[in-house]
This record gives structure tokens, sequence and C-alpha cells, in this order.
């Protein structure tokens, strides 16, 4: 597979080209049915957050190692969900579920999304319709979807109508990504030069901690879990969140506790808890978090060295930079869910923003560690959704004689040859194996998926 995409993330990174060659990407690139050629980034962000762990532990020991990835692998990781089994058995979904696409009065498709109860709700007022299927899409069919869309976004709630590609590149948050970067890694503060941890581990004795929902954050703070970092995941107990399948799926290798920021004995346990991190990763809005002294200015101040991980749907400057946003949201703006001719929209089978976004930071995150450990500092790193989006979708598509008989679903051959099992709270849980092979440091998880809120808010002991 070519390695342009690789050479790209290293050359953000300041990284020497070089470094590529220690990286395999076997496989085709078009295996899955869709024109857009996402496969070949998402496996480039995979080996590369493989590469940068393989160059923490040579900063620590002296020796370099190869890494390996197969295109079914990488695949396969970017809709990583769909692979979890409990006891055997796929999660049943909601029958009820309002999340999906919806008839606009102009024959035009608009898109709820609403997995969450607050978002939902907050679409649901916007619509004026209760919780059932027939009723909304009864409700949207007499409805503007530029007007829909508006109400929906000032009740709280998330969604939008399906654009063409032609219509996102008009839109002024379009432009605006234009000028960014699909990441950065720039410093906030100045900090002595903090070594690598000992440990038989390429991320042995780091700890971050986790303040993220649904699948971007959670697939960066995984990966750290997969090279041996003690991954702590904070949220709340009243806050809702995706559950089974999504929940177990990234949940897999780290601590997970509850902590609740509106009450001053939570604030004070979490600066406690950063005080002690290597890596926070949170992914809420700035102000929210800014106002309780976890802005990435103060945490470098509180605790220098930290390396500040964050990101968002729409990018970082532009009048949407502030805005809910989720991968199939960031798919019904910018093209990527249209169908010609007002057929059904669809979305690409997987999740691709969330992914790369995931890898990418992860990658980055390592980076920065790489960076602590040998010039000092504290750093941010940053990444969005639709910046991953335009990373892969000005690639040229593949032809529809390449893609349109390809199957959704690998074999059950290829699945087993993809997934391990293991036991946790939730039952027998099957799911994807580490996707890339380390030659020296092979990826593993050493801790269950748990339900949230099972462990104290701790650090494990040293």
């Amino acid at each position: 597979m070519t390695s342009s995409y690789l050479n790209d993330l290293l050359r953000l990174a300041d990284m020497p080209l070089i470094d590529a060659e220690k990286v395999t990407i076997s496989g085709p690139e078009c295996i899955l049915p869709t024109p857009y050629p996402f496969l070949a980034p998402g496996a480039a962000c995979i080996a590369a957050t493989g590469l940068a762990a393989a160059k923490l532990w040579e900063l620590k020991t002296g020796r370099s190692q190869t890494i390996q990835l197969d295109t079914y692998a990488a695949a396969a990781a970017l809709r990583s969900p769909r692979y979890i089994l409990i006891d055997g058995k796929k999660v049943a979904e909601d029958p009820e579920k309002i999340t999906g696409f919806y008839q606009l009065k102009d024959g035009r498709w608009m898109y709820l999304h609403c997995n969450f109860p607050n978002v939902r709700d907050g679409n649901l007022k916007a619509i004026g319709a209760p919780a059932n299927k027939e009723a909304v899409s009864r409700a949207i069919a007499t409805m503007d979807g530029i007007e829909l869309e508006k109400a929906m976004f000032a009740n709280g709630g998330c969604g939008g109508m399906i654009r063409t590609e032609q219509e996102w590149e008009q839109l002024p948050q379009k432009i605006n990504l234009d000028g960014q970067p699909l990441f950065e890694i720039i410093k906030i503060g100045d900090a002595p030069v903090q070594p690598m941890p000992k440990g038989d581990r390429p991320l042995s004795g780091i700890r971050m901690l986790d303040l993220t929902r649904v699948l971007a954050g959670p697939a960066c703070a995984r990966a750290f879990a997969e090279h041996g970092a003690d991954v702590l995941r904070v949220t709340r107990k009243d806050l809702p969140d995706l559950g089974a399948p999504s929940d177990v799926d990234t949940g897999i290798g780290k601590l997970n506790t509850h902590i609740d920021l509106r009450e001053a004995a939570g604030e004070k346990r979490l600066h406690e808890l950063v005080r002690e991190a290597d890596v926070f990763l949170q992914a809420y809005r700035p102000g929210s978090m800014a106002a309780r002294g976890f802005s990435p200015e103060a945490l470098a101040a509180e605790r220098p060295g930290i390396i500040y991980v964050t990101l968002n749907a729409w990018g970082f400057q532009g009048p949407w930079q502030n805005s809910r946003g989720y991968d199939t949201v960031v798919q019904t703006f910018n093209g990527m869910a249209w169908r010609p001719n007002n057929q059904k929209p669809a979305f690409l089978p997987g999740s691709p923003h969330d992914y790369i976004v995931g890898y990418v930071l992860a990658f980055a995150a390592m980076v920065a560690l790489r960076k602590r450990a040998t010039e000092g500092g504290s750093w941010m790193v940053r990444s969005s959704l639709a910046g991953s989006g335009e990373w892969f979708r000005q690639a040229p598509r593949f032809p529809s004689q390449d893609y349109a008989s390809l199957p959704n679903e690998f074999s059950e051959e290829i699945i087993k040859r993809l997934t391990m099992q293991h036991d946790s709270p939730w039952g027998r849980v099957t799911h994807l194996a580490p996707a890339a092979q380390l030659s020296e440091t092979p990826g593993r998880w050493e801790r269950p998926a748990v339900p949230r809120g099972t462990h104290a808010p701790v650090w494990p002991a040293a």
C-alpha cells in the first residue's frame, strides 16, 4: 500500500521520513463497498501510532522494532464496535431509535442524531413531535431543512440537512478548515526534560486521564492502554453514554471512574489526579473546562510537562468551532452521505472520521511525549473530525467497478483471525485484537472492559 499518507503524518510531526521504512502495510486498499478511499489514510494512522510507540521504546532501550499491519485489520479497526459480541451475541438495537434519515417537504433529507437523551430531546423540541418515529417522520415531511437545522442546534440538538459536496464547499466552516492542518503539536509551557518511565512496554508508567465519549477520544485512549499506559476514564454517574457495544469496545484496557465536576470535591479530586498524570485527554467544550481550571494553559502551569490532548467536530477556527458534531453529522454536511436523485442517504461502511482522529491523536500525543523526554516542555495536541474527512475526501475515488460488488461484511474466517476474547463484568466479550503488530512489544490490553464507575478515582500503585 502507498506510504504517502504515512509520510504526511511524519512530516506534520517533524519526524524523518526514513522512519516509514520500519512500517509494512500489506493488503488491498479497496475492500469495502464505498468510493471513498478512507482505508489507506486510516491504515497509515494506525501504523503511525504503532511507530510512535516503537520510537518511545527505542528511546527507553535503544532497540528499534518493525510494525506490520494488514489492511483487513485496519478496515475492521475503523468500525470496531461492529465486532463486539457479549456471550457470543450482538447487542440488540432499540427498535424505536429516533436517530436516522427523514424526508423533508421538498424531497431532500434530514439526519437526526439522537443517540444521547439530551440531544434527542433538543431535536424533538425543534420538531415539535414526541419520541415516536412515525410522528417525527410526519412532522419533518412538512418542514424546511435549513430552518429545522437551525432550530435543532438552537435547542441543543444535533443533526443536519444532507448536503452535496458542492454545497459543503461553499459553507464558511469548510472554507475555514482549508487553512487548518490535520493535527497540531503546540508547546504551551516550559518544563524540564522528563525521561520515559521504566517498564517492559513502550508506555509503561504513563498515566492518561480520558475525559471523552463516543468513539474518537476513547479510541485514542484505548491505543494508549494497548501499549501499556494506565488509562483512567472519567465520566459522571448521570451523564448518558452510548452503552454496549461502543462503550464496551472503547473501554477495553481502561480503569473507569465517576467524578462530578459540579461538586467542589470532584473538581478538587480531578486536579489531584492531573498533578500525577502525564496526558490529559478531553473533548468537552473549551469554556466548560476552562471555567474549572482545566484549560491547556492552566494545566501546563499546574502540572508542568502535561500533554494536553483535545479534539472537536469542526476545527478550531470558524463559526462552528464550538458546535456539536459526530462522525455521522460530519458525513451529513460534507457530502459523503448524499446520494443522487433524492435517493435515501447512506453513511460510509465505517466511522473513518472518528477513528482517523482517534489514532492521529494517539500518534501525536506519543510524539509529544517523546518531545517532553528529549527537550522538555508542556504540549497541546489537537485535531478535528471534519479535518480528518478533508484529508481523505480530496483523494481520487475508486471507480464503481472496483467496489460495487464488494460485501459489507467480512467472512467468518477473516473475523476469526482478527478477533479475540476476554472475560469481563459484561460477560465473555469478543472484540478486535490490536491491529498493528510491533515486533518486540506486541500490543495487548491488561484490563477488561468494565461498566462506568467501576473504579475509585485513584491511580494504581506504581
